[in-house]
Formats: structure tokens, C-alpha cells, sequence
């Protein structure tokens, strides 16, 4: 079970050369199609059985020679809308995709730690499943993966996932227990008045002015409604109404996403949210229609799978490399329904490195991973997944 670091580093130039096909070929969710050939091809070399689920999403279930445990891991494989500005000799070559998130590098990794993992089968108690999975910048492709039955059959009884992180630099990761990332809740709201001219703005009601009444008063939420210390955001990122200058219109429509951990701040801060539009609202004189979505529950780190992974990583990186992350990122990750489903472990892997020039941040047209940490990255796996079967 030993050198699986350095096994990795001689299969490097292969998962180089998958990095970088994907790369080339980004696919948004639900369209991964090429990106799923490639996968289907690579685990078809490899001697490793798949299954497509939900639609894009492949499975893969590697079992050992000995009765066990099960692990699974996850890696993302869908693209961003966004037109890459990198220079890159391997950019994309698809017109306004990207893969500015690092699914790319998640997908190859993956793919390298199954290759040390096939390799030993035979000692290994327990199974292995690979959750290649679609959409998760779009509707959440992790929950239709699950109910499609990817956690049973054999029953997954932990989870772990990786996340490139340019802000560590390559050759260290990053993780700490408990709350990772947040929940989400999308909202649209729309209000509704009387139009008229601009020059008579008495005869009708200003569903503009009171837009700007309702958003200032909403930062309140975090601001004034929550302990200074409870991460929560609430963001506004698209506002419409009106199409002349000098007309107030009947309609505006503002669009945004609430962050919390999860938990009560979760349902306190819809609470919030409805009565804060509602009352403003009703004092300007609109009427107001409320949409609040459920999206992804957020992340917890599981204290016994979290400690798992610093152990593993800690024989690949070394324990100093192994670092504690300093606050949870109010970020969101559609991992958090696997990690419902069982006790799992969201880790960042740093790909930062200032002497190659990659330091630019996750969903920028200039991101990009250092490949020299997709050994590492894979290694890791591999470790985990033969410490948590084998111990």
C-alpha cells in the first residue's frame, strides 16, 4: 500500500494530457456529453465498471478483493458560462465556456486516483465508488445523482471531495470540521404599481423608488437582524424595470441569492426576507410577489471523516503542508447533499502558484489550476480511500 506519491508523479503526464482535453472542451450542465466520453473511455482502459446516471452523470464502483466499507468520492464535471482570457496553449476552444472552476482538474484527478486504486484491488476491503457528476453550477446534478440510487448498492458510508483552491499555493490543502459552505436560496421578487408619466409621478406608484427602499433595507438582515459573528449574506444582482426614461413602469423584478450555514439562520433569514419586502413594500404603496427557492443545503465536515483526510494528506504532503482552514466560505457546493447523506469531508487543494502565474481567483476568465498538483490531488484520494478501507 505504500508509494502511492510516488506512483502518482509517474502518472502525472496522463492526467495531465485529460486536464488538459477537458479544458479545451468545456461543457455547461446537463450538456457534458464530450465530457463524459472522455470519462467513459478513460474507466473502459482502466478495467473499472460505470453506469450513466442522471442523464450526464457517470458512476463508476470499483470493488475490492475483501468484503468492507464503502467510499465514495465526487468530482463535478460541468463548465461556466464564461469566455476564458488565460492565453493558455490548452484554453478553451468553445466560444463563451470556460472551465473557470476547476472541474476540470477535480475530473482528472478523480480519474488518476482511480488508476492507483485499480492497481490495488487486491488488497484493498471494502469498495470504491467515483461519482462523476453533472451541473453542479446549475440546479444541483448531486441530488439527482442520489436519487437515482448512487448511495446504495452497495451503501456509501462516507463521502469525500475535493476543490482546487488558487489562494494556497500547490502542495498544501486546506480543511477544517464542521460548517464548509452555505446554503443557498435564490429569490426573485416583483413589484407591482401604477405607471406614469415622469412628470406626474403623484397619479402613479414608483415601483423603482420602492425597489430601492426595499434592497437597501433588506443588507438590515446582516446587518442589524443577526449576531455580528453568523455568516449570512444576502445578494442582489439584477434589478429591471422600465423601458423609457421619462415613464414610471408598472413592474420591476429584482433577483439575488440568500447565503446562511444553514439550520435556523436558514429559515430565519426567509423569515426576515418576506417581511422586510412585504412591509416595505406595503409602505410604498406597491404590491409585492415573493419567490424564495430551496437550493443547496451548505456543507458540514464531518469531525471523524475530516480527521481521516488530514492524515491521509499528511502522508502525501507532509503534516505541515496539511493546513486548518481559517472560516467557512460562504460559497456553495451542491456536495452538501452527499455529505446529508453521509458523514463526508469537503477539502480545498491549493493550485495556487505566483512563479507560473496562477493566482487568479475561482469564476475569473483569467483562472487557471496549476497541473503540477494533479498527482498530489489524486494521490490524496487514493491514500483516503485505502486508510479508510484498510485501518
Amino acid at each position: 500500500m505504500e508509494n502511492i506519491k510516488r506512483e502518482a508523479l509517474a502518472l502525472a503526464p496522463a492526467m495531465e494530457e485529460i486536464f488538459y482535453a477537458l479544458h479545451r472542451c468545456p461543457e455547461l450542465g446537463r450538456r457534458e456529453i464530450h465530457t463524459g466520453n472522455l470519462i467513459c473511455r478513460r474507466l473502459e482502459a482502466l478495467g473499472i465498471p460505470y453506469t450513466p446516471l442522471a442523464d450526464t452523470g457517470i458512476m463508476a464502483v470499483l470493488r475490492g478483493a475483501n468484503e468492507g466499507k464503502t467510499i465514495g468520492f465526487r468530482a463535478d464535471i460541468d463548465a461556466l458560462p464564461i469566455t476564458e482570457d488565460t492565453g493558455l496553449p490548452y484554453a478553451s476552444r468553445t466560444p463563451g465556456v470556460m472551465h473557470a472552476c476547476g472541474h476540470d482538474f477535480h475530473t482528472a484527478a478523480l480519474l488518476g486516483a482511480a488508476e492507483l486504486l485499480q492497481k490495488r484491488r487486491g488488497e484493498l476491503r471494502g469498495t470504491v465508488k467515483l461519482f462523476f457528476q453533472p451541473d453542479e453550477e446549475g440546479d444541483g446534478g448531486a441530488s439527482r445523482m442520489i436519487a437515482a440510487g448512487c448511495m446504495e448498492e452497495p451503501h456509501v458510508d462516507a463521502m469525500l471531495c475535493c476543490h482546487v483552491e488558487s489562494g494556497i499555493p500547490t502542495g498544501t490543502v486546506s480543511v477544517k470540521a464542521g460548517p464548509i459552505c452555505a446554503a443557498s436560496n435564490p429569490f426573485s421578487v416583483t413589484l407591482r404599481g401604477r405607471g406614469t408619466h415622469g412628470a406626474k409621478p403623484h397619479l402613479g406608484t414608483d415601483v423603482i423608488a420602492a425597489g430601492a427602499q426595499v434592497i437597501t433595507a433588506l443588507q438590515t438582515i446582516s446587518s442589524r437582524r443577526t449576531s455580528p459573528t453568523e455568516p449570512v449574506v444576502v445578494t442582489v444582482g439584477s434589478f429591471h424595470a422600465g423601458a423609457a426614461g421619462n415613464v414610471l413602469p408598472e413592474e420591476a423584478v429584482f433577483t439575488g441569492i440568500l447565503r446562511t450555514m444553514g439550520g435556523e439562520a436558514r429559515e430565519r433569514v426567509k423569515e426576515d426576507f418576506r417581511a422586510i419586502v412585504s412591509g416595505v413594500a406595503a409602505g410604498m404603496g406597491v404590491a409585492a410577489e415573493i419567490e424564495i427557492f430551496e437550493s443547496y443545503p451548505g456543507c458540514r465536515n464531518d469531525p471523524g471523516m475530516t480527521d481521516l483526510l488530514r492524515r491521509s494528506a499528511g502522508k502525501i504532503l507532509g503534516p505541515e503542508n496539511v493546513l486548518e482552514l481559517a472560516e467557512p466560505s460562504l460559497g456553495t457546493d451542491d456536495f452538501g447533499y452527499f455529505s446529508d447523506a453521509a458523514p463526508g469531508c469537503y477539502y480545498y487543494v491549493g493550485v495556487g502558484n505566483e512563479e507560473k502565474g496562477f493566482t487568479y481567483p475561482n469564476h475569473n476568465p483569467h483562472f487557471a489550476a496549476d497541473p503540477a498538483a494533479l498527482p498530489l490531488a489524486a494521490a490524496i484520494e487514493a491514500q483516503a480511500a485505502v486508510d479508510f478501507l484498510c485501518e
